[in-house]
């Protein structure tokens, strides 16, 4: 098994833990003193996290959030950040919201970063959630944010994604490019027919790529540059896959997933759907190979210790913000009745753990955990420490230690 640590960054003195700094400041998200101490916690996280030996970081795409939290508004670029400053982490955007991107500027920016770190690039796709930004970033596409709910807006969005992603494995895979697509009314090149006036069509034709110059001077396709360092391209990673449509789309594009059910048997019926349909598509994976699951985690010498340092702040930041999207659904448990949504007030420390959407406790308890979803699921490939309610939380060095216990006391038994 391998090992992540997931971030939604924080801006430190944010969210309800730190309630009258972050009306102070208000918006927290524009004040730089504030963005500068985020900065130093990631940067510290990340190679923290490199030399205690876990396997990869992962970050998210958001915009807007004055409030400071999820605050990573281009993992490409932060990710590039802490490419020059970790030596063998893998570094994953979870993920790099597609319908929200020009297809061909998203495969140049992530053949680039994959370039300067030299192939610790695994790259997570998504389709985004969230309306006040995915509104107008996806406008250009004429695509809302994902309701996962099988709506015509929420249809569009499922196929815009797909549409994107496939136009940035042409540009990765294909020595030159020329499209049309009539899902994104996109072209390339533009107009379709050819550029006139290219002025350098000789210096083209000798030095370019074979078939970018027609015979009559046209520009007729174009070549994305540069390639990869990976052949064809970056693995392939896709964030709380949840819907079967997605788990089901996931194996027949081979994109990781990556599950945010808490209960183990949910985790493994996911797993099993990704498998056999993976299976259809000629890869025969094993039980929860090639997938991944997120879980909270927080270790301290006595698990009362734990629930207290790390589930004391996560509840109510976590009702308050992801509560309204939905997130609370992960704390279902089978006697809650089917139809009434999960009342913020169950958001608790000990709800999360008896759901086992947190593992807060001792090493041991922890180690149960994980080995409760190795019995379902024998050859789970990936385990991601979702550090909600840490970074921008709690002490930098209280976040660092609760890495590194995890890295000596729980990861050796695994490996």
């Amino acid at each position: 098994m391998k090992f992540s640590i997931f971030l939604n960054p924080q801006i430190p003195g944010s969210g309800y833990a730190a309630e009258e700094n972050a009306k102070a400041r208000r918006p927290i998200g524009r004040d730089t003193e504030s963005y500068q101490q985020l900065l130093h916690e990631v940067r510290e996280i990340a190679v923290h996290a490199d030399q205690i030996g876990f396997d990869a970081l992962m970050m998210t795409e958001h915009h807007f959030h004055s409030e400071g939290m999820e605050f990573s508004v281009n993992p490409l670029m932060f990710l590039t950040d802490l490419a020059a400053r970790t030596e063998r982490i893998l570094l994953a955007p979870l993920g790099m919201v597609l319908p929200a991107w020009d297809p061909i500027r998203a495969a140049e920016d992530v053949a680039l970063l994959d370039q300067f770190c030299k192939g610790r690039l695994r790259l997570g796709v998504a389709r985004g959630y969230q309306n006040r930004w995915m509104n107008v970033l996806g406008q250009r596409w004429h695509t809302a944010a994902a309701r996962s709910d099988g709506s015509a807006s929420d249809t569009r969005n499922f196929d815009v994604f797909g549409e994107v992603l496939k136009i940035m494995k042409m540009a990765w895979t294909q020595e030159t490019l020329r499209y049309k697509s009539d899902v994104l009314d996109y072209e390339v090149p533009y107009p379709y027919d050819g550029i006139e006036g290219w002025p350098a069509v000789e210096w083209t034709k000798t030095f370019g790529a074979p078939g970018e110059i027609s015979d009559d001077g046209k520009v007729q396709a174009v070549s994305v540059c540069p390639r990869p360092y990976q052949n064809p391209h970056p693995e392939l990673w896709q964030p709380f896959t949840i819907s079967d449509r997605s788990v089901i789309r996931a194996a027949q594009e081979n994109i990781l997933p990556w599950l945010f059910t808490p209960d183990p048997d949910d985790h493994a019926a996911k797993a099993k759907l990704y498998q056999e349909e993976s299976a259809k598509q000629g890869r025969d994976y094993k039980l929860g190979e090639h997938t991944g699951i997120l879980k909270i985690v927080g270790i301290a010498e006595t698990t009362e210790e734990a629930i207290t340092t790390y589930g004391r702040n996560i509840p109510k930041d976590f009702a308050a913000f992801f509560g309204p999207f939905g997130y609370l659904e992960v704390l279902r448990k089978k006697e809650d009745e089917k139809h009434r949504p999960i009342s913020p007030e169950k958001g608790d420390a000990k709800r999360m753990r008896e759901v086992e959407m947190a593992l807060f406790g001792t090493p041991d308890d922890v180690k149960r955990g994980i080995q409760r979803m190795l019995d379902r699921m024998p050859d789970l490939e990936w385990f991601g420490l979702y550090m909600q309610g840490q970074q921008g939380v709690l002490p930098l060095d209280t976040v660092k230690r609760n890495l590194e216990l995890f890295a000596t006391k729980v990861i050796p038994e695994f490996q």
